[in-house]
């Protein structure tokens, strides 16, 4: 559909008009002969004198004018209705990256990996998921910092998490630093949209502040978090004097990251492999569902250009054409003199 942001500009076209119809009923003065405006007078191929200009360059004339003012009201194509798809989710992704997460007790197909890479493997398809929310990553070690601010672009949050590499934050975990800088990124959003996942798979080592006033924080903050830890209960290690069983997952502060999520309004999940790690993004999807609000636009084509350049082609035309009469001009006058 065709429309125009200004359509009252178009009467502008009639201001030519009218003061041609007023220099006729007034006494006769030198003036442009095609009154547009004294700002015209000095521009090639005006005229201040009283000689006439041929009929098809004041039509010419009339017609750049008319173009002019047609850009001048922003002639533009409005597509179709397109609904666009607003989640109530702000979530930010807080991923443990400490040296502990390259314990590999995780299974896939038979063939062991370790934890950050199970991490990947399943948040990769929960960011997927989540079209239309506004995501963010942080990663933390003995330090926290954000990987990816919150964004729409969920692909580059996946990019961004694919080369997270262990041991880049530092050896220690400073799991209350990282809910702070989480809670800073947060609580400028809207409210009931704050929500953090937290995955670890150890104790608060490191850090400013402790976890349990991060969670504090958090809750007058209005920020919601889900805690989830990792590692295997149980896994076969084998050394030089044979094999024996040992649990990987002792340093793990589950009672720590209850706390943090009951405080704060979320939940806690224990992924112990990694189907349940899978079940456990799947019930966070369910517990924080994307929501999508009835909003609409219609795309917009700008078409202004397309009159404004045919009347700056049709000018140079004009004053291309005037410059070739004026070097013939010459050669006609030595002609005639030497013919004479």
């Amino acid at each position: 559909m065709l429309s125009l942001a200004y359509p009252w500009v178009l009467l502008l076209a009639l201001l030519p008009l009218l003061m041609r119809l007023r220099r006729r009923s007034s006494q006769p003065v030198e003036a442009p002969v095609f009154p547009v405006g004294h700002w015209l007078s000095d521009l090639p191929g005006v005229s201040r004198s009283g000689s006439r200009v041929p009929r098809w360059q004041q039509l010419l004339l009339f017609l750049i004018w008319l173009l002019l003012v047609v850009a001048m009201a922003r002639p533009q194509h409005v597509g179709e209705q397109i609904q666009m798809p607003v989640s109530g989710r702000d979530l930010l992704l807080a991923v443990d990256i400490s040296p502990s997460m390259d314990e590999q007790d995780m299974v896939i197909q038979g063939r062991s990996i370790n934890r950050l890479h199970a991490v990947k493997r399943v948040l990769d398809d929960f960011i997927q998921r989540r079209e239309g929310d506004r995501l963010g990553l942080l990663l933390f070690g003995t330090e926290p910092y954000i990987q990816a601010p919150l964004t729409f672009d969920r692909a580059t949050v996946q990019t961004l998490l694919s080369e997270a590499g262990i041991g880049m934050a530092g050896r220690a975990t400073a799991i209350g630093d990282a809910l702070g800088l989480a809670i800073k990124r947060l609580r400028d959003r809207p409210q009931e949209q704050r929500v953090v996942i937290l995955l670890t798979d150890g104790a608060n080592t490191a850090g400013e502040i402790a976890p349990d006033k991060a969670a504090e924080i958090a809750s007058a903050a209005g920020v919601r978090i889900y805690t989830i830890g990792i590692g295997a209960e149980s896994m076969v290690q084998r050394g030089l004097l044979g094999s024996r069983r040992v649990n990987p997952s002792r340093d793990l502060d589950e009672q720590l990251l209850k706390r943090i999520a009951q405080q704060t309004g979320g939940e806690y999940f224990r992924a112990r492999s990694l189907p349940e790690l899978e079940l456990i993004y799947e019930s966070i999807n369910q517990l924080e569902p994307i929501e999508l609000e009835g909003k609409h636009y219609r795309p917009v084509t700008e078409l202004y250009v397309w009159p404004a350049g045919i009347a700056a082609l049709i000018w140079l035309l004009m004053q291309g054409g005037r410059l070739a009469r004026v070097r013939r001009q010459p050669s006609d006058t030595a002609q005639e003199a030497r013919n004479g």
